[in-house]
């Protein structure tokens, strides 16, 4: 598109721009180091920066202008609210010449991005998906700009923080399949309880255009009664007798991968996962729900689900040292929810194998006033399963039943370096911020 008609989409005004009618060919990029030549680069303002200070260095390495709020002395859109915007933008690149793409949105407390991966991969044809989670109202439009008229589907992971933010995500981009993975307790300190975080996921179903799909967890009973919040049809998913897409036979094998009997209305096939966990199952059994929605059958659904790789960093993603040492790196997020299928898959990986089971915990944040009995409660869910070792991260040190309290993450890769060895599975499980990713990685280049 040429400048001059993004302003007029976006109810701005060029600046400092010597040819209104130069193009932006590229996705739009909000970090100035990854600016190509066509991009349009984003001047956002955060908590520790101003975008606007990196404009002149995105446009030096070819962005064609930047999206601002005030003239930078470098080619720019000005406008009120950059945020805003593009998601004006977004909405107009999806309606002009997009509209051929079909628009799949996921929500839950937890496995957005694992399902949006699976559903990405398992889809027909050309298909755009949310870069790792960029799930929010930068993510999603930005993900709009990396699709062409080519694009067949556009998969967009979509989170929350509060009531409303899904519906105004959906109104940029709105769904015609929309799946809804889990109501945990993800966020419940901000949203207030469980009911409120189901209110906010339910957007997602609402916002179904006519003639299209909602796909829900029949395991979920906060998930499964969003049927009645709208009037799409309704496909319903996971090991319940009265689920549309089930799975049987579940076996979790010593990697900690799943391998199951999809069945459907249509037959069955049988799935071997890549993915580590058994809450890949219900993740997977989503997006054969998409699947068959999009005209695969069966036999097509089960084998693309057996070929579908991890995708996301942090999530589960697992790594064997040269020493026989296994590294589960989970420390994206974390929540209840996700923290005890996490530890069951540890378990399961190391139960009945001459492998010790080495959990490495940190904090999960935003729980709000549930706070210190979410973690007491994990803490004994842990104990509960016979992990071998229980390392949790942040706070006092001392030792309380089976688990070793450290207070940073230097600590616990000292311990770690000292008891580690060949066989060991050492989960790593945080959420953002507390910062075991860097744990993880650390151990990765471990040399006992």
């Amino acid at each position: 598109m040429p400048l001059n008609r993004i302003a007029n989409v976006v109810g701005g005004r060029l600046a400092d721009v010597l040819d209104p009618e130069a193009q932006v060919t590229q996705p739009a990029v909000f970090d100035s180091r990854e600016a190509t030549t066509g991009a349009l680069f984003l001047a956002l303002e955060g908590e520790h920066t101003d975008g606007h200070v990196y404009a002149e260095a995105a446009i030096n390495k070819g962005a064609t202008a930047a999206l601002v709020t005030r003239p930078v002395g470098v080619p720019a859109i000005v406008v009120d609210d950059v945020l805003r915007a593009f998601g004006r933008l977004g909405h107009f690149l999806l309606h002009d010449g997009l509209a051929a793409a079909k628009v799949v949105a996921i929500t839950g407390s937890a496995g957005k991005t694992s399902t949006k991966d699976l559903i990405a991969q398992v889809l027909p044809g050309n298909v755009v998906s949310t870069p790792q989670s960029f799930n929010n109202e930068i993510g999603l439009p930005l993900t709009i700009t990396m699709a062409d008229r080519h694009t067949d589907y556009l998969v967009l992971e979509m989170g929350a923080r509060h009531i409303g933010d899904i519906r105004d995500l959906t109104r940029i981009a709105p769904p015609d399949i929309s799946v809804v993975t889990n109501v945990g307790t993800a966020h419940v300190g901000e949203f207030g309880g469980r009911e409120n975080i189901a209110e906010a996921k339910g957007e997602i179903v609402e916002a179904v255009q006519p003639g299209g799909l909602a796909v829900l967890n029949a395991d979920d009973d906060f998930v499964d009664v969003m049927r009645n919040r709208t009037q799409a049809r309704v496909v319903t998913y996971g090991l319940a007798a009265e689920a549309t897409i089930r799975a049987t036979g579940i076996e979790i094998d010593k990697q900690g991968r799943a391998s199951y009997t999809l069945v459907t209305p249509e037959g069955r096939a049988g799935v071997r996962l890549q993915f580590v966990g058994d809450v890949q199952v219900h993740n997977s059994l989503a997006a054969a729900a998409v699947a068959r929605e999009a005209g695969l059958d069966v036999e097509q659904t089960a084998a693309r689900l057996s070929e579908a790789l991890p995708r996301s960093r942090w999530r589960m993603e697992t790594t064997t040292r040269p020493d026989g040492v296994t590294i589960i790196n989970d420390a994206y997020n974390a929540n209840p929810h996700s923290m005890r299928h996490s530890l069951d898959a540890l378990a399961a990986m190391t139960r009945g194998q001459d492998q010790r089971s080495v959990a490495v915990l940190g904090r999960m944040n935003e729980l709000g006033d549930d706070a210190r009995s979410a973690h007491e409660e994990i803490g004994r869910y842990a104990a509960g399963l016979g992990l071998d070792h229980i390392i949790l991260v942040g706070g006092d040190e001392g030792v309380d039943g089976r688990a070793v309290h450290l207070p940073d993450q230097d600590a616990a890769l000292e311990l770690l370096h000292r008891i580690l060895r060949a066989g060991d599975v050492v989960l790593v499980k945080a959420s953002r911020g507390v910062q075991l990713q860097q744990l993880a990685d650390a151990l990765l280049h471990l040399n006992p």
